[in-house]
């Protein structure tokens, strides 16, 4: 009696995908490997026509419906990866298809799933309204609905990414990751491995507040999640397919969840290597690639991640650049507590030593203290605990931040406002050399009891840093102060009666 797992390594065998679909490269990845001390090799389904996975399962999906149903024409709801899939498949295979996506999707998604020549039809808030409509829309109109994932030609469909890795790498290979949405593409691929090489891993990777597979492979029961995050949207659903269910209940070996944090720093893992921009879900792989070495302490074997697609919101980059240092544990976020007195400032610096400062917010507004919001780069957790236990040690208390949510996606935004006790300020921007001993060199130059009220630094990559910084100068010292200006050698700019500073911080 033939299995699952070999029923579908023939129908995996015999999928019509690469009418559309193209062999993708696996690809070993230098800079990651070294890191982890481990072979890591990445399937790049990022490359595929439409930048995703999911064209193959919608390919094959379609190629097998019947003439009859094909001059019908086709139907399904996404706002993403696969109604670019179902599009081109059917600009491939000469047939109507109609995408149902929520009136919120993006106008450019719009745009690519149209350029394709399929017809969107704007519904609901939500996916779930989406998807409702479209279940009335086949009914009314004849049409065939191509699900994302719960359907076995689907599920074959991706399956085929897993023949072509045993195809490319016929060495041992400890395990293979892949994201998990609703499960298409980590059944698939559970499946063909099970059925022609049982003894490699095949892992399920998800977001944190999204792990629906996780939490019903556990329950031993599909479970309906009440809510997801959205960062990974590609892998958002909140209740996964029953066809994928039952594979994975059989064929996965093991669930990993990784935060929002670890995809950002996955994210720049890839870059590195490839200089490609994965999506969030097309990272995940890659995240609990890493993890996996991390908890299962491996050193030596062969890992290979689906980097399943890269259709970024161009706007999220700059919350990706800024969460992957916190991820890969790379920076740590202090709040620190000192003096408000001459002189309490280049202490605190000094503690600081010659790390690296990625962020630092001061705004004076009390007397007696003033905090401190900085970000550190680090080479691990317990460099971090090793600096706020110095500087606890010198008097001055602090809090490591590092995983407060609020304070990395608000506060470090929100340190400042009007200070009217800080009397005779003048506000400059300076350019800093980027590199170690910068500001310590601006403090030492001061040479004046000249009390700092103002500070706002961020890395931003370049060679130099953009800073700026508020002194309290009374008029009669204005020459000294212009004296240390010039001596000091950075270029500067008086922003003292710049609008902006007046309005919110003057």
């Amino acid at each position: 009696m033939q299995t699952p797992a070999t029923l579908y390594r023939e129908k995996i065998e015999h999928s019509k995908v690469y009418a559309v679909a193209k062999e993708t490269p696996l690809e070993f990845q230098s800079n990651l490997s070294a890191r982890i001390h481990n072979r890591v090799l990445l399937k790049r389904e990022d490359m595929q026509p439409v930048f995703s996975f999911k064209l193959r399962g919608a390919y094959n999906k379609m190629a097998n419906l019947s003439p009859n149903a094909l001059q019908r024409g086709v139907i399904c709801a996404s706002a993403g990866n696969h109604a670019q899939g179902v599009a081109l498949s059917a600009q491939k295979l000469g047939c109507r298809a109609v995408i149902v996506m929520p009136t919120t999707t993006p106008q450019i998604k719009i745009s690519a799933v149209k350029a394709r020549g399929a017809e969107v039809v704007l519904f609901g808030d939500s996916y779930s309204d989406a998807y409702v409509h479209a279940l009335e829309l086949e009914k009314s109109q004849g049409l065939t609905f191509v699900h994302p994932y719960d359907d076995p030609d689907v599920i074959a469909g991706q399956g085929t990414i897993a023949l072509e890795i045993l195809k490319d790498h016929p060495e041992p290979i400890e395990a293979i990751f892949c994201c998990v949405g609703g499960g298409g593409l980590l059944a698939g691929i559970a499946a063909y491995i099970k059925a022609v090489r049982p003894e490699i891993k095949v892992i399920g990777v998800e977001a944190k507040d999204a792990e629906a597979m996780t939490e019903s492979l556990k329950s031993g029961k599909r479970v309906m999640l009440e809510q997801v995050g959205l960062f990974a949207d590609g892998a958002a659903v909140k209740q996964v397919g029953e066809h994928t269910f039952a594979l994975c209940q059989q064929y996965v070996d093991e669930m990993i969840v990784v935060d929002n944090d670890a995809i950002c720093a996955a994210i720049k893992d890839v870059f590195e290597d490839t200089r490609s921009i994965l999506e969030p879900a097309g990272a995940l792989a890659t995240a609990g690639l890493k993890e996996y070495a991390k908890r299962h302490s491996l050193t030596g074997k062969t890992l290979i991640g689906v980097a399943s697609g890269a259709n970024m919101n161009f706007d999220r980059l700059r919350f990706i650049a800024e969460r992957a240092e916190l991820g890969e544990q790379r920076e740590a976020v202090l709040a620190v507590t000192i003096p408000e007195k001459p002189g309490a400032f280049k202490t605190f610096c000094r503690l600081l030593g010659n790390r690296n400062i990625t962020e630092f917010n001061y705004r004076y507004s009390d007397p007696v203290n003033a905090h401190i919001f900085v970000g550190v780069a680090i080479q691990s957790t317990t460099e971090s605990d090793q600096l706020v236990a110095a500087l606890q040690n010198e008097g001055l208390p602090a809090l490591d931040l590092t995983h407060n949510e609020v304070a990395k996606l608000h506060l470090r935004h929100l340190v400042g406002g009007h200070a009217p006790q800080a009397t005779n300020e003048v506000v400059y921007r300076f350019e800093f050399p980027e590199k170690p001993g910068a500001l310590m060199n601006f403090l030492e130059s001061m040479g004046h009891n000249w009390n700092i009220s103002l500070f706002h630094y961020r890395n931003h990559g370049a060679d130099f840093g953009r800073v700026l910084v508020g002194m309290q100068v009374p008029p009669e010292e204005k020459t000294a102060f212009e004296t240390f200006l010039k001596q000091l050698g950075y270029p500067y700019w008086d922003e003292s009666q710049n609008p902006a500073y007046r309005l919110f911080l003057g």
